[in-house]
């Protein structure tokens, strides 16, 4: 009796262990592109859900899974916000713990906000900060059991556009080198886009994410740049998107654009459109027409 009390104490602390996070930064001290020094602080308001604004210095919270569990994946989330503030649980760490039940790696990304005064070049700092995460967990990737192969995004509304600009701008240079880590390439090998924000040059545009980003009045080429649906190609990562047709706040046509324009690309695409859900709903456990999404994402996460 007392041996199976002890076995069972020390595999609850092991899972305890298992569940708790590590932290890493994504720049080296001092060397954060684009940072103006300012007397800013971050953010955190927890009166409903967590959301942090006026991020000063972006980091990983890295959740790996159980040795047992791994299938050598990893997924970065980009919680949403537009681009205000980040709904970092809400749209991030619950994930993160849902990935590693499925045995993957769930890390989350605190990016950098562009409404923040200590944004130097607020249209370039969450891409810079997505490009970089991405290059971190490929170096880090034999050290967590990760297949550098086999890292996807997984971003939610303006996390959503921020993880298919992403897909769609891997390659451009954003921010200039600060170690050899920025050798590695920064494409996903898929992606997860839950109500995206995709469009910043058509009707569907979510007004909201495209002045946090860009200003009250954006340039022409930012928008185009900034699209994802008119920068898809080829080699663009596979996408898996979900939308609720009754989204008052980024309207389904966002992720109708990009799902064309993989197609017209040929890259596979995998798209689920349901009736209601509204915006915003994130695990969705008490939305009829949801109740199953994970199961659809888990499913279809297995072929990458």
């Amino acid at each position: 009796m007392l041996r199976n009390l002890i076995y069972g104490c020390a595999v609850l602390l092991c899972l305890g262990l298992q569940a708790q996070d590590h932290r890493l930064p994504l720049w080296p001290e001092g060397e954060i592109p684009y940072r103006v020094p300012t007397d800013e602080t971050e953010v955190r308001d927890s009166t409903n859900i967590l959301r942090i604004s006026k991020v000063q210095t972006p980091d990983l919270a890295v959740y790996l899974p159980p040795e047992d569990l791994k299938t050598g994946q990893a997924v970065l989330i980009f919680p949403g916000g537009g681009y205000h503030i980040l709904a970092y649980h809400w749209e991030g760490t619950h994930f993160a713990k849902w990935l590693n039940q499925q045995g993957i790696a769930g890390i989350v990304v605190k990016y950098r906000l562009p409404v923040s005064r200590s944004a130097g070049k607020p249209e370039l700092i969450p891409l810079s900060d997505a490009q970089r995460a991405m290059r971190l967990v490929r170096a880090h990737a034999g050290e967590w059991g990760v297949d550098p192969a086999r890292i996807g995004v997984m971003g939610f509304s303006a996390g959503g556009h921020l993880a298919a600009s992403l897909s769609t701008q891997y390659a451009s240079e954003v921010y200039p080198p600060v170690d050899a880590r920025d050798s590695l390439s920064a494409r996903p090998d898929f992606s997860a886009l839950i109500y995206p924000v995709i469009s910043f040059t058509t009707d569907a545009v979510h007004a909201g994410s495209r002045a946090g980003l860009l200003g009250p009045e954006p340039d022409p080429d930012l928008q185009r740049f900034f699209s994802p649906e008119l920068q898809t190609g080829p080699k663009t990562p596979p996408a898996f998107l979900l939308h609720a047709t009754d989204d008052g706040l980024v309207p389904v046509e966002n992720s109708l654009l990009y799902y064309q324009a993989l197609r017209e690309n040929g890259v596979a695409a995998t798209l689920h459109v349901v009736p209601a859900g509204g915006h915003g709903f994130a695990m969705a456990k008490k939305e009829p027409h949801l109740s199953h999404w994970l199961e659809w994402l888990a499913a279809w996460l297995q072929a990458y």
